[in-house]
């Protein structure tokens, strides 16, 4: 029976991952790009220079610190998805994906600046007197009343789709691939259910702490892994000096015909990398808005700005590395593995012994901040939903479902997690276009006081 759900799961996630997705995603980026008449892409210096914090000011509204905010984003994007669902977009759609996975990015740049601009602009309060930000207090602010069953219809989805199965799943994974099994512990049902029952006690001790703790947490773990993990598989991919160029020439020869896996399936090969895109940047669903609604400002394009450096950091960045360090040791043509066993046995073969435990090092720190990150999204929507007086039950049923995530099947979490992801996307985007003329107006008065040097810094 599980197993019959578990292919329906995957069917519904391939049928919704079509044409109208792909459309939105793509075609709704475009629109940000040309609308703001590149923006983003212009002030991307302005946006480094606010991450110091130089526009700080701790008596504006908020509760995060811009830095803070940007953390905390980037702990529920550079993640698992970074280490294994690029494995898995190679392992599915080709080399060729990572081509359409660095469009979706360039677009989802501009796709962030809209959303996190509005969470501040349009920032409602909760039923506790709370400022809130993200898509539901959005498009109920400034859609009106009448869109709130949308709003919660995102909300709902949202917290599918925030949930730790991936985390857990690809967690568990490791530690039984790399870490178990090559010491004669053989994995089983058992095994992944007890390094479920570690890792939920481990996420259960911090997402009470609550979004200050988390935005503390997050603050110091996601420089840490991202530095730790990028000194790693820079070492991998240039102890492959000469497969270099070939990396990239087989990743673009690869976007434009699919021939290494899908047999020239062309639109297969572009949905593989849009939907591993939106998994690791989540650009245009909706969860950074979240983060970014929370944070010390009353100047929305500011943090529009500062949001829009998730896709560069994240898919640009970390999601290219991981890929040409699966590519250049060639382990996607010799391995069958799958997820993070695949990225591992790519660190292996180039840092023999150590490779792989290193890989598992930085695995913790990106699943165990993406978990920390991840119950802050989902009690803000049950917040919206039900009442910030049950918001607080989210964070013991996130813990339960780490357990779920541990033994379930790969694809079939993969599947539910895309599905959740694409019905998340389709209110983000539409009310984002139908609010965008706001974005555009208040972009043009920042940024002429920005050049009149009419805009304070502490």
């Amino acid at each position: 029976m599980f197993e019959n759900i578990g292919q329906l799961i995957i069917k519904i996630s391939d049928g919704i991952w079509g044409a109208p997705i792909l459309i939105l995603l793509l075609g709704g980026g475009f629109y940000f790009l040309v609308y703001s008449r590149l923006a983003p892409l212009r002030y991307i210096g302005h946006a480094l220079k606010i991450l110091t914090g130089k526009y700080d000011n701790p008596n504006e509204a908020g509760q995060l610190r811009h830095y803070q905010a940007l953390s905390t984003a980037l702990a529920g994007t550079v993640g698992m998805g970074n280490i294994s669902g690029v494995a898995v977009a190679i392992t599915m759609g080709g080399p060729g994906a990572i081509f359409w996975m660095w469009i979706s990015a360039l677009l989802g740049i501009s796709t962030k600046f809209f959303t996190c601009s509005l969470a501040v602009m349009f920032r409602g309060k909760d039923d506790s007197g709370e400022i809130q930000g993200g898509p539901m207090y959005y498009i109920t602010e400034g859609l009106g009343k009448n869109w709130r069953p949308v709003a919660v219809f995102f909300s709902i989805m949202a917290m599918i789709g925030v949930s730790p199965l991936f985390q857990a799943n690809q967690l568990t994974q490791m530690i039984r691939d790399v870490v178990l099994v090559p010491n004669n512990v053989s994995g089983s049902f058992a095994t992944d259910l007890v390094t479920g029952i570690v890792i939920a006690i481990i996420v259960g001790l911090v997402v009470i702490g609550g979004i200050k703790r988390i935005g503390k947490v997050t603050g110091r773990l996601v420089p840490t892994m991202v530095a730790v993990y990028t000194v790693t598989v820079l070492y991998v991919i240039f102890s492959h000096p000469s497969a270099i160029i070939p990396a990239f020439r087989t990743i673009f020869e690869d976007a434009f015909t699919g021939n290494a896996v899908l047999g020239g399936s062309l639109g297969a090969i572009i949905i593989t990398g849009v939907r591993r895109a939106a998994f690791s940047n989540e650009a245009g669903l909706g969860t950074a808005p979240m983060a970014h609604g929370a944070a010390k400002t009353n100047e929305p394009i500011r943090e529009g700005l500062v949001a829009m450096l998730g896709p560069i950091i994240d898919t640009i960045v970390v999601c290219t590395m991981t890929a040409l360090a699966i590519i250049v040791t060639d382990t996607w043509l010799e391995s069958s593995a799958d997820g993070i066993t695949l990225t591992a046995h790519a660190f292996d073969s180039a840092i023999p012994v150590i490779g792989k435990y290193i890989l598992s090092i930085c695995a913790i720190f990106f699943s165990m901040s993406t978990m920390f990150a991840f119950p802050y999204y989902g009690v803000k929507c049950l917040g919206f939903v039900a009442g910030t007086k049950y918001q607080h039950i989210y964070n013991y049923l996130f813990v339960a479902v780490i357990l779920l995530g541990a033994v379930a099947n790969l694809r079939t979490i993969i599947g539910l997690i895309d599905i959740a992801f694409a019905l998340m996307a389709f209110p983000t985007v539409i009310t984002t276009i139908l609010l965008s003329p706001h974005v555009k107006r208040a972009a043009k008065d920042y940024f002429v006081r920005l050049k009149t040097e009419k805009l304070t810094s502490k």
